[in-house]
């Protein structure tokens, strides 16, 4: 009997099992109010500037972006470059115009353009984030432990600077012949668990090997500041390059904090460098565009906070009111009374629920360019308003 009752709900599993799911449709680009129907790429442009002229948002370019397949590198773009915004199917295109000024796709299989990966143009300012592409770094708590570590120097010194020998521990094997020393800085603590995230190390000098063993042999060629024994010792590595990524939004889902600033300021505006706790553990890549969202801080309802005051003159512990209301102690308005007082009729109290939660108030958008397993050094590409440390980040909404 229970097989017929059950017939028509597995008869629609069925037909319900036969459609293909409809996958939730991303928002239609829009366009810039002025996006220009052609634009010549300029010197000194970035792939953020050229995508912000046809896109109310930026990081969508790769989804209106026609590259030619046939070309080497067919996403970048160089000064000299003629773009064309055309549609298709109802939906914004971008491309190359080609000389007739028809988009169109062009054969150059037998006549590549030549072309040095210096002159395409980056995706974000050089100027902003040259300087944090190889320095600082973020190291675990393990990695400094483990690191080799200057033990001394000869003759006696106590520091060390350009010229100069000095003793590290824990270098058994070379790794290349350049290397850097290293200083511990501040923590990088998540704000949320109030877990170690990594170390922030600051660069020191820069030393050659002389010879490997227990301990091994430096020899300083260039210092920032004088080296001292403690200091972290690794093989010295060029700076990342900046032009291997595109705009794009970050892990739909992914949420962060700011959690420190590098460019030593308080108030965060554009193209300053931001410190987010989220890395690449977290999937998050260089390129990943987040926004910044001010609010979700518990704050005092001042309004209800003076209705909820309790004033004695009319509430006394004789009203039930006084009894079953949900009071919060929340000091008292002068010294302490004596603990004999038999009414200690000044102590301040307001009602729990006074307070609220400040909404989200966007603040403006970041780019991802470098990352570490914990944290990652993000550009502000946009602020509507200043940015603090601590303020949300999440993946663009509409993302």
């Amino acid at each position: 009997m229970l097989l017929p009752l059950l017939m028509p709900f597995l008869l629609l599993a069925s037909l319900l099992s036969a459609v293909p799911s409809l996958a939730l449709a991303a928002p239609a680009v829009e366009l810039a109010p002025d996006a220009p129907a052609r634009y010549v790429v300029r010197p000194g442009d970035t792939l953020w500037d050229v995508a912000g002229r046809f896109l109310r948002e930026p990081w969508r370019w790769p989804e209106v972006w026609d590259g030619n397949p046939d070309i080497a590198d067919p996403d970048r773009l160089h000064p000299g470059d003629v773009l064309q915004l055309s549609h298709r199917d109802g939906r914004p295109r971008v491309g190359i115009a080609p000389q007739d000024g028809e988009l169109r796709t062009v054969k150059l299989r037998p006549r590549v353009r030549v072309t040095e990966l210096d002159r395409a143009i980056p995706a974000i300012p050089v100027n902003a984030v040259a300087a944090f592409l190889q320095r600082p770094v973020v190291t675990d708590p393990g990695d400094i432990d483990d690191a080799p570590y200057v033990v001394g120097f000869p003759s006696g010194r106590l520091l060390a600077g350009a010229g100069d020998a000095i003793h590290v521990r824990r270098l058994l094997v070379a790794d290349g012949d350049r290397y850097e020393v290293l200083r511990p800085g501040q923590a990088y603590r998540d704000p949320e668990t109030g877990e170690v995230l990594g170390f922030e190390e600051a660069f020191v000098a820069s030393a050659r090997l002389e010879r490997v063993g227990d301990p091994a042999i430096l020899q300083v060629t260039a210092s920032r500041r004088a080296v001292q024994i403690g200091d972290r010792i690794r093989s010295a590595r060029d700076a990342e390059p900046l032009r291997s990524f595109t705009p794009r939004p970050a892990p739909r889902g992914l949420r962060g904090r700011i959690i420190a600033v590098l460019n030593g300021v308080t108030q965060i505006g554009q193209y300053d460098v931001v410190v987010l706790n989220r890395g690449s553990r977290d999937a998050l890549e260089p390129g990943h565009v987040l926004s910044v969202y001010r609010g979700g801080e518990l704050q005092r309802d001042q309004v209800k906070r003076r209705r909820a005051d309790w004033n004695w003159r009319n509430q006394t512990p004789l009203d039930a009111e006084f009894w079953l209301g949900d009071w919060e102690f929340d000091g008292w308005n002068r010294d302490r009374p004596d603990a004999n007082a038999p009414l200690p009729l000044h102590r301040r109290t307001l009602r729990e629920d006074a307070t609220y939660v400040a909404p989200d108030q966007y603040s403006g958008d970041i780019m991802v360019f470098r990352v570490f397993p914990r944290v990652s050094f993000a550009l502000v590409m946009r602020a509507t308003q200043a940015m603090h440390v601590g303020e949300t980040v999440s993946a663009p909404r509409g993302s």
